[in-house]
Order: structure tokens, then C-alpha cells, then sequence
């Protein structure tokens, strides 16, 4: 009788639970019958393989756009789903008020199985491992927070200053300095020796291959992760030798400095920075599980492939268009010489009062955006934008280029215009901040965003009150044109 019951229970249960799921399933919204957004014609079996531009993409993407009159695309590459956004409305509308399933990431298996970058909390997948790094880097990055970290910065950008005036010929390599400087005085409290600095040097090492592997289809087995397996000595596998020793620069770049810091803690000497504020937190008992030692490791090495690259290409960028635009370097110093006293260099306190140099960092945020097409998102679930149907799977790419080059925003989006941002002498709020797509978006924001900018607004800053900047010219007199010559990869 005992026995019957159990089996009259178990099944009346079944019976309520597959009535549960049947109207779990009539609920769910089936997109099937929608067409996929518009995209470039495929071939069969490989798809859109042949048509993936190699370089630059985001031009490219977005040239497909305006062709087909689409602020969003498909691709199909061998199978894999890739959906481009275009325009800010297209983002907002899925990555910021549908961040929910817009918010994970592709696997990725060159960057986080091979090359061991899975510390990276920016590539992790949406989960509760990838929101406890995102909860320890912004207690430290958060607008006030990161207001602590500003007399580091400040005193890298000084040194920038003095590392120009020794060595003017070697701007790109003065600017790298000032970043590691920075970076790994925040992180980890260490400082940098003048040259050939090994923590710098590591740090470069290791975050240079990342810059590569992170373009969407820049490794096959990207897209046919089972390519993982094959063997580095099968004809065509090079890339996994190449993941084997970028795999090594990763590790040495993440726990050469870390240990350091951790013996500076140790012995009572280190400066307030985010490994040591961050172990005190943990010793003192927090309940808070982000601090843990592999996080503070795994965020403290985050910040240096998140903002070492990024700061240089920034200001490199901010030179070159001064250098095109001689009338708003004047205009700058101009207002440098009014504001900042006589012999004295800008500081933080400064920057109200410089309305100008602000709209100069703003429009090279803008004019060249560090990240082009920011770090691809993946869509776990079937989903409807204006009547397309996206499919499950697919890798999301949002267009930041697109969005900060369009021109019924930004007229004459081309030019190097800081002017654009500025209205009777004071910055203007009426224009849209570029920040609307040059930090990312969503829930995958840049947490460091208000310490880059401070960086690089006290580094354009310090650069304009003493150095004049003006075109080479060779020996004869000549002027030296720039070549505007960028580096296509996830960072240019």
C-alpha cells in the first residue's frame, strides 16, 4: 500500500511538473518565424568566412550598415552567429535596458584556456566568479575612491615631463613609462626604476600578445574552439605555441609584481595601494569573499592590461591632433597661462577652471577611441530588435567607433574639432559625452573609467603648460607629415 502511495505521488508530481514546464515553454516568446537582421550574403557551409574584414572592422562593419540601411548586422562565420550594433540607440536598447542576457561573454579559448588570461575578470563569463572581481575593483575605482589614487597619477605625469625633456625623440616610449608608472604605483605600491624597469617591462611583455588575440577572428579557434586540442607540431597549429609562450609572459606578469607588493605589506613598508588596502581588508575578517588572494592578484593584474595601452594610445592620439591643429594648442595654453600660476604646473584642483583642456581630452576619446568595438558580448538566449530575430549563441559586438564617428551627432566627425564641446567659454553639456561609448557599456563599463580620464586629462595638461608641439622637420628643413598610421587590434 506503502508502495502505492509512493508511485500515485511520484507520479501526480511528474504530472505537475511537466504541466509546469509546458506553460514555462507557451510562455517563452519563440522568435523562429522572424527574419535575421540584414548582413552580406554567405556562401554555404562557411558562411560570411570570406567576407570578415582582417583589419580595422569596424569600418568595415559599419560600411555594411549604411549600405543596407541597418543600425544592426548578421554575420555568419562557419556557423558562428555575429550580431554588430551600429548605433548608440541599438545599445541601449540591448546592451544597457537588456543587460541581463547581453552581459556575458564568448568563451574565448585562445585568450582564457590557452594563453591563461582567465584571471581577466573583463573576459570572464557572467557569473558570481566574474562579479566578485567587478565588486573589488570598483570598492577601490568608484568616483571617490579613485579620488585617493590621484597623487599617483599626478606625480607620474610630472616624471612624463622630465623623461620628455631628456628624451624628446622617444614620445611613445616616455608615454609607456608614465603608465606603467602609474599603474603599478595604484595596484601594487611598487616604484619604477628610470629605465629598463623589470616590472614595466614584464607587464609589457605579457600584455602585448593580448592586444592581438583579442580582435574577434583574429585565431581560428576562436570560432572552432575544438581546434584547441590539435597538437602544436600538426601543420597549422602554430598558434599554439604561440599561446604556450604568451601563457608564461601572462603569469610572470601577474605574480612578479604581486609578490612584491606582498613583501612590502609584510614588512611594514608599502604605500596605500589596491593590493595592500585590499589585504587589509581581508586580514581584518571581512565576510565580503572578493577578498581572496587570487582576486586581489587576478584584479590587481587586470589593471594593467585594462589601462596601460589604453592611457598611451590616448595621448599619443591627443599629440597627433594638436600637431594638425597648431590654433588649438594655442587656444589651450592659452588658457593654461590664465589659470595655472606662474611657475607653478596644473593640478587636479585646476580642473574646473580648464574647461578646455577637458574638451581637448574628450574629442580625442572621441576623434580616436582606444577601443573600437569594445570586447564582444555573447547572447545566451534567443531574442527580438525591431523585428529581426537574434539568435542564441551569437557574439554581439557593439560599434563604439560608429556611434562616436557619427556625424547628425558630431558634425564633420572626422576632424580633430575640440571646439565641438565647448559654447561661451565654458564646456558645453549640450553636446553628447563620448563616454556614452568609449568606456563600454552596461554591466561591462569600464570600473576604471574615472581614473583613466584623470590620467589622461593631468597628462595633456602637464604636457601643454611647458612643451610647445610642432611637426619634425628633417635636415633640410623640411616638414616631417605624420603618417597617421594606426595599429588595428583591440586596442589601436
Amino acid at each position: 500500500m506503502l508502495q502505492l502511495d509512493i508511485v500515485a505521488s511520484l507520479a501526480a508530481f511528474l504530472v505537475v511538473l511537466s504541466l509546469y514546464v509546458y506553460r514555462r515553454r507557451s510562455n517563452t516568446p519563440s522568435y523562429a518565424h522572424l527574419p535575421l537582421p540584414p548582413g552580406p550574403k554567405g556562401l554555404p557551409l562557411i558562411g560570411n568566412l570570406r567576407d570578415m574584414p582582417t583589419s580595422f572592422e569596424w569600418q568595415t562593419y559599419h560600411k555594411w550598415c549604411k549600405e543596407m540601411g541597418t543600425d544592426i548586422l548578421y554575420l555568419n562565420v562557419a556557423g558562428t552567429s555575429i550580431v554588430v550594433l551600429d548605433t548608440a540607440e541599438a545599445v541601449l536598447e540591448l546592451l544597457e535596458k537588456r543587460s541581463s542576457i547581453y552581459s556575458d561573454r564568448a568563451r574565448m579559448p585562445m585568450i582564457n584556456e590557452l594563453m591563461g588570461w582567465d584571471f581577466n575578470f573583463g573576459f570572464m563569463k557572467y557569473g558570481e566568479r566574474w562579479r566578485r572581481h567587478r565588486r573589488l575593483m570598483h570598492h577601490n575605482f568608484h568616483p571617490s575612491a579613485a579620488m585617493r589614487f590621484r597623487p599617483h597619477t599626478l606625480r607620474a605625469a610630472r616624471n612624463l615631463l622630465n623623461r620628455i625633456l631628456d628624451n624628446p625623440d622617444d614620445i611613445i616610449g616616455n608615454l609607456r613609462h608614465m603608465a606603467g608608472e602609474t599603474i603599478m604605483s595604484v595596484a601594487y605600491g611598487l616604484e619604477v626604476k628610470p629605465k629598463n624597469d623589470p616590472y614595466i617591462k614584464t607587464a609589457e611583455q605579457g600584455v602585448h600578445p593580448l592586444v592581438a588575440a583579442g580582435v574577434p577572428g583574429a585565431f581560428l579557434v576562436d570560432v572552432l574552439p575544438i581546434l584547441k586540442y590539435v597538437p602544436e607540431w600538426m601543420p597549422g597549429a602554430g598558434f599554439q605555441k604561440k599561446a604556450k609562450e604568451w601563457r608564461k609572459l601572462a603569469r610572470t606578469m601577474i605574480e612578479l609584481p604581486f609578490s612584491a607588493a606582498k613583501r612590502n605589506i609584510s614588512a611594514c613598508v608599502s604605500p596605500p595601494c589596491v593590493v595592500s588596502l585590499s589585504v587589509e581588508k581581508k586580514e581584518s575578517g571581512t565576510k565580503d569573499d572578493a577578498y581572496e588572494e587570487d582576486i586581489i592578484q587576478g584584479v590587481a593584474g587586470t589593471m594593467y592590461a585594462a589601462g596601460s595601452d589604453t592611457t598611451v594610445a590616448a595621448v599619443a592620439s591627443c599629440i597627433l591632433g594638436l600637431l594638425e591643429h597648431p590654433e588649438v594648442l594655442k587656444k589651450a595654453q592659452e588658457e593654461l597661462d590664465r589659470v595655472v600660476k606662474p611657475g607653478h604646473l596644473p593640478d587636479f584642483d585646476d580642473e574646473d577652471s580648464l574647461p578646455y583642456i577637458t574638451a581637448i581630452v574628450k574629442e580625442t576619446l572621441r576623434w580616436r577611441d582606444v577601443v573600437p568595438i569594445a570586447i564582444p558580448r555573447y547572447l545566451n538566449v534567443e531574442d527580438e530588435y525591431k523585428g529581426y530575430r537574434l539568435p542564441a549563441g551569437s557574439i554581439v559586438i557593439p560599434n563604439a567607433w560608429a556611434m562616436l564617428h557619427n556625424e547628425e551627432v558630431y558634425p564633420d566627425p572626422f576632424k580633430f574639432n575640440p571646439d565641438r564641446f565647448m559654447k561661451d567659454g565654458k564646456f558645453n553639456k549640450e553636446v553628447r559625452d563620448p563616454s556614452h561609448a568609449c568606456w563600454g557599456f552596461g554591466r561591462r563599463i569600464c570600473p576604471g573609467r574615472y581614473m583613466a580620464f584623470s590620467a589622461v586629462w593631468i597628462a595633456v595638461a602637464s604636457l601643454l603648460t611647458v612643451f610647445d608641439i610642432k611637426k619634425a622637420v628633417d635636415e633640410d628643413g623640411n616638414v616631417i607629415e605624420p603618417s597617421h598610421e594606426y595599429l588595428s587590434a583591440l586596442v589601436v
